[in-house]
């Protein structure tokens, strides 16, 4: 699993120019799910999100994670984060897992980070074209990958 996350002030989702979910001061995570991964993959990942600390503590240094600021997250599916460019200018897609494995492990995932923050985590519709807006506070952008645990 490929994750982009994202600090934000706010970000939404619409669909079909209506909105279809919304959030505040929180995380835009945009996950990409490969043949490869698995619910370990996603407990792992779920869990390195809800504790990142890249919120500002009193003294200005990211020390707070989603709990200590009452943070929200939003989770967009995104297939195109695993693209394969090295051939040609048109990107493969090939490492993206097919709908019937994405899916679940995509719920799955939402499920998980749900629990650890006690919570709602709001997404969007998976396979659905979608318009994703965001205010990126910082800007605070980090990459993570399961395949790649830093």
């Amino acid at each position: 699993m490929r994750a982009v996350i994202q600090r934000v002030a706010n970000a939404s989702v619409s669909i079909h120019g209506e909105l279809f979910s919304s959030i505040g001061k929180g995380f835009m995570v945009l996950l990409g799910i490969e043949a490869e991964d698995s619910e370990e993959d996603a407990e792992w990942l779920s869990r390195k999100i809800a504790q990142l600390r890249v919120f500002s503590d009193e003294e200005g240094l990211m020390n707070k994670d989603l709990q200590d600021v009452a943070g929200e997250v939003l989770v967009v599916s995104q297939f195109t984060l695993h693209a394969s460019y090295k051939k040609g200018n048109r990107p493969s897609f090939i490492k993206a897992a097919r709908p019937e494995q994405a899916i679940p492990l995509y719920e799955y995932f939402v499920r998980q980070l749900s629990t650890l923050l006690a919570r709602p985590v709001a997404t969007g519709i998976f396979g659905a074209d979608m318009q994703v807006a965001l205010v990126n506070d910082g800007p605070v952008t980090i990459v993570m990958d399961t395949k790649n645990r830093e």
